[in-house]
């Protein structure tokens, strides 16, 4: 394993810090501690002003298109929202808008949500799964959802959350160790 796998964290929220960011670092933390990766962060608080200005790919703004290449180019992608109207939130999905639509076929996506209870859970599979499906890429097939509750200072405490994102990494350390046995 000589070369790190290239992983992009995509944080929908418009606030830092977030639950959301502190679920999403709590993953990648620990998919580093089973495989070698290289982190890239983006964060949609830190791109709103370029987003915003943003309607086409071919008139994205420049400080945008280092962070389109980053999602279009990563090994794997490690993507969450907080939800808001039973969705993501509207930047999320309009920094997906202009990446090109062929760049993630077959690529793994691990899904995250945060929400203010579990009753907006199934917004992983009505609203994440679809977006990347649109995409062929691979969503993983245990997507992480998290409430308030499991959440202390903005960083999961709650033990089943925790076990829960070991058992989500799994499909992703497989398909990882399959690729790199195949090599």
């Amino acid at each position: 394993m000589s070369q790190k796998i290239n992983v992009v964290v995509v944080s929908g929220s418009l606030r830092q810090p977030s639950r959301t960011e502190g679920l999403l670092s709590a993953i990648s933390q620990r998919l580093a501690a089973r495989l070698a990766i290289d982190v890239q962060w983006l964060r949609i608080a830190e791109l709103a002003g370029s987003l915003a200005g943003s309607l086409e790919r071919d008139t994205a703004s420049p400080a945008l298109l280092p962070a389109l290449q980053a999602i279009e180019q990563a090994d794997l992608l490690i993507v969450g929202s907080p939800v808001y109207r039973a969705s993501y939130t509207g930047l999320f999905k309009h920094l997906f808008d202009l990446v090109d639509y062929q760049a993630l076929k077959g690529v793994p996506v691990l899904l995250a949500a945060t929400g203010g209870s579990e009753r907006h859970a199934l917004m992983i599979d009505h609203q994440l799964r679809p977006l990347f499906g649109f995409f062929q890429a691979h969503t993983l097939p245990y997507g992480l959802y998290a409430s308030v509750e499991a959440f202390t200072d903005y960083a999961p405490t709650d033990t089943a959350l925790l076990e829960r994102i070991e058992r989500a990494l799994d499909p992703a350390v497989a398909f990882f160790q399959g690729r790199l046995r195949a090599a």
